[in-house]
């Protein structure tokens, strides 16, 4: 990422695509992406570690109260000097200038990936800059692209650390942050479920976080997503927690109908006493010969070519269009027959309608 020539008077924040190699030339042509969070979790770390190796520049280390240049300048990327200095782990750069804007707008302020100076402290890490930036008046509702809060992203690293911070030290936001999606349509208790974190799901509901809240994309609720997962000590610890074990998807499918064809043996045993004796057995619309099963990817799910690239974003910010999103459908063998079948006797049809036409058409001339 290369810093405005009146930022940084020399070449040495550019970098090769690589992120590593210095590069001769014009200060334009490769930038470090500082868009952490909308890299894989083994490409930030990368990342992190090719940017520790430069240097942070001298200027960007002569700050003053006089001169508040600093606040003011950013990167091609949208980078200020407090984004730089937390990408850089350049904790006491960090501290200085959270202490000198106290209160102040500059600390909310958001690159071209949307994310603050405290969505990168959460990502790098950084718990004692997550504190000071709290403290010193930091908006921890902002999102990024991917519609990630800081505890967003705190949940699925599983950061014990920087999780208590932001739960401990924002209560007045709690609540609403607690049911913000981002969005795939996921709450923090989602997070933390789809990756196992029992502890974190615990503290969650203890917090207020509503355990029977469904995600926006097909209606599952954290026990739905731990039975997909096959999370055992998860769907103990949701009922013992008070989950309603009969809600259902937006498809009409309880936890326990997960349960079917699943190795898990011991969660269909956990769910079948508990779950309401209308909801053990699979819907009429799953059964052998449904068409109308589908298969759901948590990460992301497909979209038909002729759709808009944002309805992805609009189906998950308001959930009643989602009848406009299409899931990737999976047919049986015996679906597929059939409806071969079916084709094959309305082209049929067709074709012997259109012989008697020609014959018709044919005697009458």
């Amino acid at each position: 990422m290369s810093l405005y020539r009146n930022i940084v008077g020399t070449s040495a924040m550019d970098y090769s695509s690589d992120g590593r190699a210095h590069k001769a030339g014009t200060a334009v042509d490769e930038r470090l992406d500082s868009g952490l969070d909308s890299l894989r979790e083994d490409e930030a770390e990368d990342y992190c570690e090719s940017a520790r190796e430069e240097p942070v520049s001298d200027e960007f280390a002569r700050l003053s109260v006089e001169e508040e240049r600093w606040r003011t300048e950013i990167t091609e990327d949208g980078d200020t000097y407090l984004h730089l200095a937390v990408i850089h782990e350049a904790q006491d750069m960090a501290l200085k200038m959270i202490e000198m804007s106290i209160k102040h707008p500059f600390l909310n302020q958001q690159n071209y990936q949307r994310q603050t100076a405290l969505h990168l402290a959460v990502i790098t890490e950084q718990p004692l800059v997550v504190e000071r930036l709290l403290k010193a008046g930091c908006n921890p509702t902002l999102v990024d692209n991917n519609g990630n809060t800081a505890l967003h992203i705190a949940c699925g690293k599983g950061s014990l650390t920087c999780f208590g911070l932001l739960t401990q030290n924002c209560s007045a936001y709690l609540p609403s942050i607690l049911q913000t999606p981002n969005y795939n349509g996921q709450q923090c208790l989602h997070v933390v479920a789809l990756h196992g974190f029992l502890s974190m799901v615990e503290s969650l509901i203890c917090f207020g976080a509503d355990i029977n809240e469904q995600e926006q994309c097909n209606g599952r609720t954290a026990l739905h997503l731990a039975v997909d997962l096959q999370n055992l000590e998860l769907v103990k610890l949701l009922i013992s927690k008070g989950a309603d074990v009969n809600s259902l998807t937006y498809g009409g499918y309880s936890a326990y109908h997960l349960t079917h064809g699943r190795q898990n043996a011991d969660i269909q045993k956990a769910l079948h006493d508990v779950t309401d004796q209308s909801l053990r057995d699979l819907p009429e619309s799953e059964s052998e010969d449904s068409d109308d099963e589908y298969v759901y990817d948590y990460d992301s799910y497909e979209l038909h070519s002729d759709e808009e690239p944002h309805a992805k974003l609009e189906a998950i910010r308001f959930p009643e269009q989602r009848q406009k999103h299409t899931l990737t459908k999976r047919w049986s063998a015996k679906n597929l027959r059939q409806e071969c079948t079916m084709m094959f006797l309305q082209t049929s049809w067709v074709f012997i309608v259109y012989r008697i036409k020609i014959q018709l058409q044919s005697e009458v001339k």
